[in-house]
């Protein structure tokens, strides 16, 4: 859709509402809730400024929830979700937006303020504020087919040369250095993905190499040279609008893992309790793996192996949730080796950021594994350095995390004003 074409759209809105809808004063009180890419809300309070920012959603007319997820031509597809608040319970709204990969922060910024403001001035059309938006269509380029929309089609639509296929290549460098120490990285990636609405296909690979040298006063100097490889790839079909298979599959290097090369190939099924269409509000799946596992070690592992072969299954139950009240997400994966069930990992991670009261929020988040399947650790005892900087993996029985916060938000309610000096 063209900027003219939405801002005609809009303004038949504005038309339509003001025939119903009870004149009120005043400005719509707004707050956003952005999780997501590119929340630059003085961005948004700067082009959007006929509209009370406000800091907590108890003092709002409209709750708006702003998330994002990736499209197959490594762009983003942005939703807004409107919520009428107080005498306005009865209005909901969705609206989205999608980008390219190769727009740059400024494009992507000025698409989201467009659809933001046309769903706002929808908003304050039926809420009976009246006389605070003037809208006016505007053309991109001389013949008017500028497309807010990014210029996103299908294979169908156009003849495209790359059939859908992107492709993202990556390398990058550090060294650090002082008198004495000295350390640097070298990595580099390879990403190629193609996704239509009924296959899904990811391949990557990448190379990383760290050197770093430590001198000592009284003893020789540590050096650590090391280089790791993999390559990933995972393949998706829709079988239908809640259930998937795939097949998904590693091969590498892992140096820290005592892993001179392993790989793994698992096919794979996925079902989703809630359209996948929802997945940025809610999402509750239950993802199952199984195959074959074969790593070859660099040196002995503990037991007594230099190289085996071994199948493995997997089941992880994720769910995520994004509410007016907050978000939360808790995952549950549990893996184990055929040949030996007690052979097994199982670990419990999650998530929650939760409104109290107004003003306080709660942020929490934690992760327990339980660890019965090293089976890769090599043999013999690390030393101290290997241990220090965590060059090797250690025998372990669990892993725990966490982390907490509390935030609170208290003045004045509003906040209107952009002030980018200094």
């Amino acid at each position: 859709m063209t900027k003219t074409a939405m801002a005609f759209a809009a303004a038949m809105l504005l038309a339509a509402g003001n025939a119903q809808a009870q004149e009120v004063d005043g400005v719509p009180r707004v707050f956003l809730d952005c999780r997501s890419q590119d929340c630059d809300q003085t961005y948004y309070r700067t082009e959007i400024d006929w509209v009370s920012w406000v800091r907590d959603q108890a003092d709002a007319d409209v709750y708006i929830i702003l998330t994002s997820q990736q499209t197959g031509g490594g762009g983003r597809e942005y939703l807004l979700d409107l919520e009428g608040r107080g005498t306005n319970t009865d209005f909901a709204l969705g609206a989205r937006y999608r980008t390219v990969a190769t727009d740059t922060e400024r494009e992507r910024l000025d698409g989201i303020a467009l659809t933001l403001g046309l769903a706002l001035a929808q908003f304050a059309t039926q809420a009976g504020f009246r006389d605070i938006i003037a809208l006016q269509g505007t053309r991109s380029d001389e013949e008017g087919t500028g497309d807010a929309g990014g210029g996103l089609v299908s294979a169908e639509q156009v003849d495209d040369p790359w059939n859908l296929w992107t492709f993202r290549i990556n390398a990058n460098g550090n060294y650090e250095g002082q008198s004495s120490r000295e350390e640097w990285r070298l990595s580099t990636g390879l990403n190629v993905d193609r996704v239509t609405p009924t296959w899904k296909q990811s391949y990557s690979g990448n190379f990383n190499r760290r050197s770093q040298t430590i001198e000592f006063d009284n003893r020789p100097a540590f050096e650590d040279d090391r280089h790791d490889w993999g390559v990933n790839w995972r393949v998706a079909y829709s079988l239908a609008e809640h259930f998937s298979l795939g097949v998904s599959g590693n091969v590498g290097r892992n140096t820290q893992n005592n892993q001179d090369i392993w790989g793994q190939f698992n096919p794979a099924a996925e079902y989703s309790f809630f359209p996948y269409e929802e997945a940025t509000r809610r999402s509750l799946t239950a993802f199952y793996e199984i195959g074959p596992v074969y790593r070859h070690y660099f040196e002995r592992t503990l037991f007594d192996e230099t190289a085996e072969l071994r199948a493995e299954q997997a089941l992880t139950l994720s769910f995520s949730q994004r509410q007016p009240w907050g978000t939360a997400g808790v995952n549950l994966r549990g893996s184990t080796y055929l040949h030996d069930l007690g052979t097994n990992n199982v670990q419990l991670d999650g998530d929650l950021s939760f409104r109290i009261v107004r003003g306080l929020d709660l942020n929490v988040g934690a992760s327990y594994e339980r660890v019965r399947d090293q089976i890769y650790l090599r043999g013999g005892n690390l030393t101290d350095e290997e241990r220090l900087l965590r060059l090797q993996q250690e025998l372990t029985e669990y892993r725990v995390e966490l982390d907490f916060g509390l935030t609170y938000r208290f003045g004045s309610p509003f906040n209107n004003v952009v002030n980018n000096r200094m």
